[in-house]
């Protein structure tokens, strides 16, 4: 398949365009004498240029910002009062004005008032603490933040600081009493000294995260605020526009490549000491074997200079530290588990996150192959997109899927959050023959289609899709391609998420030459808005299943429609594309697959636990007595005992590894395990089986295998 020029690139040097088309060097637009402002004065300047659906910035966006950013910071409602609340509320109309004028006097006010009320709730949690909690007692918790006032005074808020404690000791002191009764330490008649000495613990358990707590919020900058008060700006233009600091823009990179140079390892921050928490297969420390987790990092050095203590240091300042380059080295003083103390010479390397990529498994049934790709995210380097990116290797899980003699295929975007848009023009042109594959309106109204635009497919046999309600941007773009040209049946949520824009990164140091303030960041701004090709947008309404199978989320608020600030729903012109015609009897197969779905008791027992979670949601007060707390626990359990069946649920398929991956297992002792333990969980279910159940009814007209290799 000839690759389509790469759109992702193209859109942002359009982007950018709109931002540079002036007479005047723009750089010297912005002559802010302070970061915050600056920072201000950028995002305002490309949000009114590159935005797709600009609005107006006027008192009703000022009181929409002033909401967002007071529930993003305390929305709770545990550290303010309401005479701050009244004297926040002055400026609820003049937030605008402030933006406009680069005034930071309403941020200034909340940012210092916040910190004065934590310090005041940090030095109050030990105090409450301090005695033992009255668990007879008739009380209980407000979970309802949005309907509750800020408290009215210091002792007000102390209450319900109190409360908040009891709730957090009687959750652990429930633990522990269930955990002394499993080891007979304790008998169910406690006597006093017994209860006396669990609630004692469960307080200290409760101080302890508390100190935790307050540890990670002291850490907290006043820049980190500030970048909340940027985001409650640009996030009234939709949900996907936000601001990266270069820490989050370097995070959302990661994320989207799967890799990262540095030793391999998740770190945490607990008790004033960074700890290796997971060891990442494949990295440096993984093959040198000279950490493991539970290990403290005390001290870091490079190859030059001196060591630095990390211990007192932010975790991202220490993250910063540790990480670097391919090839570097980096010394660590480890205070290991045992209590020894070591220097470690690591040599950082290439770190890839496995669990991002895509993966395989052919399915056996009876006499029967089916293969299903896992593929989590779309995922790419933006930096090169001949590197390993979603479409290359779902097409090279193809043909190892080929090889293994499989006679249909599943692909999985369940829980898929979207991605690069290229990859999903890319992948969707390895199941057609050619045509379009999704329609991009840009912020001039221009209108591109995105095609696959050779006579090449990869695979032409049987097809099902599995989507869920967290199944979002291009994966829909995928699910709406396949489903438009009746190439595959699209199984799962009665619709998937409904994120039907695309968004690019524009790095705001472009705009300044001379910048003292060092790496500004970037700001993620929705430029496009994509269509199927059949007009219709996926924006709100997603793509509606063909066959509409109930699972946990599906009474609960999960999607665009329930986000803040969604962009509108609409339909432009129609292409003209061919729908495929290979199948024989696609409309009967989805009558009598949903047909199945509706009588099978498993996916009945779904919907009924899917209503319960909902109920349970919606239910806000938690009581604080211990035995009525106790009773609705246990009324909870012999409720949901009904619901074992599904989580013991097995579908009788037989998973195994493709013939292309079996050299893996000679080469990763970790690989064989982690598929195991997949194939395991594949086993419970109930989803895969039926798109199974689908690709056994499809009938295939001509199907003749293409050759695996592709130009």
């Amino acid at each position: 398949m000839k690759k389509n020029a790469s759109y992702l690139i193209f859109a942002v040097a359009a982007v950018l365009y709109l931002f540079t088309a002036t007479t005047n060097p723009l750089q010297k637009e912005f002559v802010s004498n302070d970061k915050d402002r600056l920072l201000i004065e950028l995002i305002s300047h490309v949000i009114q240029r590159g935005h797709y659906d600009v609005k107006s910035l006027n008192d009703d966006m000022s009181e929409q910002i002033f909401h967002t950013y007071l529930e993003s910071i305390d929305g709770q409602k545990r550290y303010f009062l309401q005479s701050d609340y009244r004297e926040f509320s002055k400026y609820m109309y003049q937030i605008d004005d402030q933006i406009r004028e680069l005034d930071l006097t309403f941020f200034d006010l909340t940012y210092q008032r916040l910190i004065l009320r934590m310090n005041e709730v940090e030095s109050l949690y030990g105090s409450l603490l301090s005695s033992p909690f009255d668990f007879e007692k008739e009380e209980e918790f407000d979970t309802d933040y949005d309907e509750q006032l800020y408290p009215l005074s210091q002792k007000a808020r102390a209450e319900k600081w109190r409360k908040q404690l009891k709730l957090s000791t009687l959750s652990v002191l429930y633990d522990k009493v269930q955990e002394a009764e499993n080891n007979n330490e304790t008998t169910p008649a406690y006597v006093s000294s017994s209860w006396m000495a669990l609630e004692a613990e469960a307080r200290t358990t409760t101080r302890e995260n508390m100190e935790d707590f307050f540890d990670l919020m002291n850490e907290l900058e006043r820049k980190d605020w500030f970048d909340i008060y940027i985001n409650s700006f640009v996030l009234q233009f939709d949900p996907h526009t936000n601001y990266f600091n270069p820490d989050d823009k370097d995070r959302f990179d990661m994320s989207m490549s799967g890799k990262f140079e540095g030793i391999g390892a998740r770190l945490s921050k607990r008790d004033q000491a960074i700890k290796v928490v997971d060891i990442i297969v494949g990295g440096p420390l993984w093959r040198d074997q000279l950490m493991e987790v539970g290990d403290e990092i005390q001290l870091v050095r490079q190859e030059e200079g001196d060591a630095v203590d990390i211990r007192a240091m932010r975790l991202d300042d220490a993250i910063k530290l540790i990480k670097g380059p391919k090839g570097s080295m980096v010394y660590l003083t480890v205070k290991k588990v045992d209590g020894n103390i070591e220097t470690i010479p690591v040599k950082r390397d290439l770190v890839v996150l496995e669990e991002s990529y895509a993966r395989s498994t052919v399915i056996n049934r009876q006499d029967q192959k089916y293969g299903l790709i896992h593929l989590p995210k779309f995922y790419v380097d933006f930096k090169s997109y001949k590197e390993r990116n979603a479409a290359h290797d779902v097409e090279q899980e193809v043909i190892n899927l080929k090889e293994a003699g499989v006679g249909g295929l599943i692909i999985d975007l369940r829980n898929n959050g979207g991605g690069s848009l290229q990859t999903v023009v890319d992948i969707a042109g390895l199941f057609i023959d050619e045509g379009p594959i999704v329609q991009v309106k840009s912020t001039v109204n221009k209108t591109e289609v995105l095609r696959d635009r050779d006579r090449k497919t990869l695979w032409n046999g049987p097809m099902v899709i599995l989507v869920n309600e967290l199944s979002a941007s291009a994966s829909e773009i995928l699910a709406a391609a396949m489903q438009d040209y009746e190439r595959a049946i699209v199984i799962g949520s009665e619709q998937t998420f409904g994120k039907g824009t695309v968004q690019n990164v524009v790095d705001l140091n472009r705009f300044l030459s001379n910048s003292t303030y060092g790496n500004l960041g970037a700001l993620k701004i929705t430029t496009d808005k994509f269509y199927r090709i059949n007009g219709g947008s996926t924006q709100l309404e997603g793509v509606k299943s063909d066959v509409i199978t109930p699972d946990r989320y599906r009474y609960v608020d999960v999607g665009e429609r329930d986000e803040d600030n969604p962009m509108r729903w609409d339909r432009i012109s129609p292409l003209i594309y061919t729908k495929w015609n290979g199948y024989l009897n696609y409309d009967d197969v989805i009558k009598k697959s949903q047909n199945r779905v509706n009588d099978h008791p498993i996916f009945n027992l779904v919907d009924q636990d899917a209503k319960w979670i909902e109920q349970r949601q919606n239910d806000n007060t938690i009581t604080l007595n211990y035995q009525e707390y106790v009773s609705k626990i246990e009324s909870d359990r012999a409720y949901a005992d009904q619901f074992d069946a599904v989580e013991e649920y097995d579908n009788n398929l037989d998973f195994t590894i493709s013939p292309a991956d079996q050299k893996r297992i000679s080469e990763d002792d970790i690989f064989l395990e982690k598929r195991e333990r997949w194939f395991s969980n594949l086993s419970k279910d109930f989803y895969v089986e039926e798109a199974v159940n689908i690709l056994q009814d499809l009938k295939v007209g001509i199907y003749q295998q293409e050759p695996l290799a592709r130009k």
